[in-house]
C-alpha cells in the first residue's frame, strides 16, 4: 500500500519540490498532500483563519492515512517577510498549534534555506 505524508507550506512554488522530496525520503512516503497559503507559518502560528487548513490536514490524515504533518517556513518568503529567527519562532509555534488539533500523528517543523536545503527546527 502506498503511503502519503502531509505538508503545510507556503504557496511559493520554489519550495514545493524540495519539501516534497524531503518528506518522501525522511518519512518513507510515496505521496505528499500539500496545503498552501502565503506565509503559512505565521498564519498557523497566529491561529488566524485556519479552519480550512485544519480541515485539509484532518482530511489528509484521515482519508489518506498520513502518519506525518510537516509545517515549514522558508527564506525570501513574500507572504511572511521576517528574519529567519522569526520564521523559526513561527514554525515552532505552528507545530504547537497543529498538535492541539489531535490528529494523532507526528508533527514537525522545518526551515527551507536560501539553497532550498531543509533543516528540522521543531
Amino acid at each position: 500500500m502506498r503511503k502519503t505524508g502531509t505538508s503545510i507550506a507556503c504557496m511559493d512554488g520554489r519550495i514545493q519540490e524540495p519539501l516534497r522530496e524531503w518528506v518522501r525520503v525522511q518519512y518513507e512516503v510515496d505521496y505528499v498532500d500539500t496545503i498552501t497559503l502565503p506565509g503559512i507559518d505565521r498564519v498557523v502560528a497566529e491561529n488566524t483563519n485556519i479552519d480550512l487548513v485544519r480541515e485539509m490536514a484532518t482530511l489528509s490524515v484521515n482519508a489518506h492515512k498520513s502518519p506525518i504533518v510537516v509545517v515549514s517556513g522558508h527564506h525570501d518568503c513574500a507572504g511572511n517577510s521576517v528574519s529567519k529567527e522569526e520564521h523559526v519562532e513561527h514554525i515552532q509555534k505552528s507545530v504547537e498549534v497543529i498538535k492541539t488539533w489531535d490528529l494523532g500523528v507526528e508533527v514537525v517543523g522545518v526551515w527551507v534555506n536560501r539553497d532550498w536545503h531543509i533543516k528540522r527546527v521543531a
